[in-house]
């Protein structure tokens, strides 16, 4: 789940239309793991075919990516490559939380307590190859381009964003910016209405934007030392130091300016903590990336989502009638522009 730093980190909720003409690249596996957790029956139940094929990934894609084009969003979808060695520990521990959560989901669908079950069904989402090669080419037919990182998507498409070829990277976790990413856009992919896990009501979940150097400003930190105060807290590729969040993670740092000092004064040690930061400051991405957008090629995104995957021929129909009828995309007009630059 990355480094959680909202106790620290001030976001600005914006509505989606406020990005239109903006380009975005998209952390999909994150994207897609939130699609899994929240596009259920009310059981906790995927969306599935008629052969079982979970489809909840499929449907998201296609109607929010509508949303996008229609407002005039360029999205861009970039994926995880080979992950770290470090992250072992976390892949595992995931694994293992996803296993007592599916465990969890059919004990409460058993006993007929559907809002539990719910609640751990969102928990138990498990991303396959069969879903990750689906979700690819269903962007390829939805003429999306798709970019694939060497290591990890957010590394990757903080790069683009550095670069200016999109304008902010978008993802759920704030590790984007411990990667550099000056624009970090969340909930961009899950935002409306939600329902609460485990409770009847749901709830609304905004569109956040957060700036890089904004949140530098705030804390008084340079990006080198913002990665540190994470290493104390604890990433997704090490456990960090027990008893330390976000706030006192910050005060240490801002009195002792370093990790190593940190460390020195609290008498501990981080392993790896040099091959940590340069997985954060100093990672190895893919240059050589084309951004190209295309029109849906409709007869193709038909025969895979009617014919393959049972989605009805009138609902596909509506949601590529509604990217081909989305606006051109383009910068913003110059108030709007100054809304969401300014800080």
């Amino acid at each position: 789940m990355g480094v959680n730093l909202s106790d620290i980190v001030s976001a600005e909720q914006v509505e989606l239309e406020d990005f239109a003409g903006r380009t975005m690249a998209i952390d999909a596996y994150n994207a897609i793991y939130q699609f899994l957790s929240v596009i259920r029956q009310p059981d906790g139940k995927p969306l599935m075919d008629q052969r079982g094929r979970v489809t909840s990934h499929l449907a998201g894609l296609l109607y929010r990516n509508a949303n996008f084009m229609e407002i005039g969003i360029k999205p861009v979808y970039v994926f995880d490559g080979t992950p770290h060695k470090l992250k072992a520990r976390t892949i595992i521990e995931r694994g293992e939380r996803r296993a007592k959560a599916r465990r969890e989901w059919e004990e409460a669908v058993e006993k007929g307590d559907y809002h539990k079950a719910f609640s751990k069904a969102t928990q138990s989402s498990r991303i396959t190859n069969e879903i990750v090669e689906s979700s690819r080419i269903l962007l390829s037919h939805l003429g999306i381009p798709v970019v694939q990182a060497s290591e990890e998507g957010e590394a990757q498409a903080s790069y683009m964003a550095i670069k200016g070829d999109v304008w902010a990277a978008s993802s759920q976790d704030f590790d984007s910016l411990l990667f550099g990413a000056p624009r970090l856009v969340r909930n961009l992919t899950i935002t409306g209405r939600r329902r609460n896990p485990g409770k009847e009501q749901s709830k609304e979940v905004p569109v956040e934007i957060i700036y890089l150097e904004k949140v530098l400003d705030q804390t008084h930190l340079t990006r080198e030392q913002l990665v540190d105060l994470c290493l104390l807290m604890g990433t997704d590729f090490n456990e960090g130091v027990m008893g330390i969040g976000p706030k006192k993670g910050l005060k240490l740092m801002q009195e002792h300016g370093s990790l190593e000092r940190v460390m020195e004064v609290l008498q501990v040690e981080i392993e790896h903590h040099q091959e940590i930061r340069d997985i954060f400051l100093r990672y190895e991405v893919m240059g050589d990336y084309q951004l190209q957008w295309r029109a849906p090629d409709r007869g193709k995104v038909l025969s895979m989502l009617h014919d393959q995957y049972d989605f009805s021929e009138a609902r596909v129909d509506g949601a590529l009638k509604r990217m081909s009828s989305g606006k051109e995309a383009r910068a913003p007009a110059e108030g709007a522009q100054r809304s969401l630059d300014m800080f």
